[in-house]
């Protein structure tokens, strides 16, 4: 909602007002104003969607003094519609109208279009020096969807009150359409976009995120490995196997010695005393283990 309120005020900012034309020296076929002359003349076009109001802009020929001819802003008829333009005529005496400014338009200088707040300069139109009589400058649209204007180089032809530009002229679109009938570039360049940005997402999601949580699993992984005993058991332990497996001889022995030997090498055990296995009886019949083992006649 915001953004679309902020596109509505930009619509209605006098920053889309341009001077579109000027005529400096009229002849005998150019327009009349109120009173019947025929004054030079500026063309003021509105670019934007909205509804502009330019009462209180100013006009003027002269950039040290950018208050030179104010608009009135009193005058309803200051709102400019969306793509109209408004004829401004320089009469040298701005008290006979809102339409008119107080300095009269001279080939060789440049006509500015001030904001209202008296120093924000909108937009400007040089006049040539030799600019023919009855010869107007202009600024054309090179895209009228896209209201780019670029002032012509040779003198036009007046047209007033008339958007300046070929109206039939093919847009962009239209220009790749013709080039390209079947949509290969266009096809092309889409699929590269898409796939480059792809790649660039997986690299940055590889970069901030895979990459430290592999190294964060593998860390973890080989912190959980137990470490493992090497070599050989010391004399004392190697003698006290030895002296068990003199007096046991049975299966159930064997097991309980090959299992007690595992886990000292893996370093399970809990005991940690040197050179002793000890096997603790306790008061309770079900926790004493040997009175489990099988007896074997001797």
């Amino acid at each position: 909602m915001l953004l679309v309120a902020m596109m509505g005020l930009r619509a209605q900012n006098v920053s889309d007002l341009i001077i579109s034309e000027a005529l400096a020296v009229p002849d005998s076929t150019g327009i009349m104003d109120d009173y019947g002359r025929r004054s030079a003349w500026v063309e003021l076009f509105n670019k934007s969607t909205g509804t502009v109001n330019f009462g209180g802009c100013f006009l003027t020929d002269d950039r040290t003094n950018l208050k030179k001819s104010i608009i009135p802003k009193s005058d309803l008829r200051t709102k400019l519609g969306p793509r109209q333009s408004v004829v401004l005529f320089c009469s040298g005496n701005g008290q006979e109208g809102t339409f008119y400014a107080g300095f009269t338009l001279e080939p060789g200088k440049t006509i500015y279009l001030v904001s209202n707040d008296g120093h924000s300069i909108i937009d400007s139109l040089s006049i040539p020096a030799r600019l023919p009589e009855g010869k107007s400058v202009v600024k054309l649209a090179m895209d009228l969807r896209q209201q780019d204007f670029q002032p012509q180089d040779s003198p036009a032809i007046p047209s007033p009150g008339m958007l300046n530009g070929d109206q039939n002229a093919a847009t962009k679109a239209q220009a790749m359409a013709e080039s390209d009938p079947h949509g290969w570039t266009l096809t092309l360049v889409s699929v590269s976009v898409v796939f480059s940005a792809l790649a660039i997402l997986w690299f940055l999601f590889w970069l901030f995120f895979d990459r430290p949580a592999k190294q964060a699993a593998k860390a973890k992984a080989k912190a959980a490995v137990p470490k493992t005993a090497t070599g050989t058991p010391d004399g004392e332990v190697a003698a006290a196997i030895a002296m068990a497996l003199d007096m046991e001889a049975s299966g159930d022995d064997y097991a309980a010695i090959a299992m007690a030997v595992h886990l000292y090498m893996n370093d399970a055990i809990h005991d940690v005393e040197p050179g002793f296995i000890t096997i603790r009886s306790t008061g309770a019949a079900w926790e004493n283990k040997s009175r489990f083992f099988r007896k074997l006649p001797r």
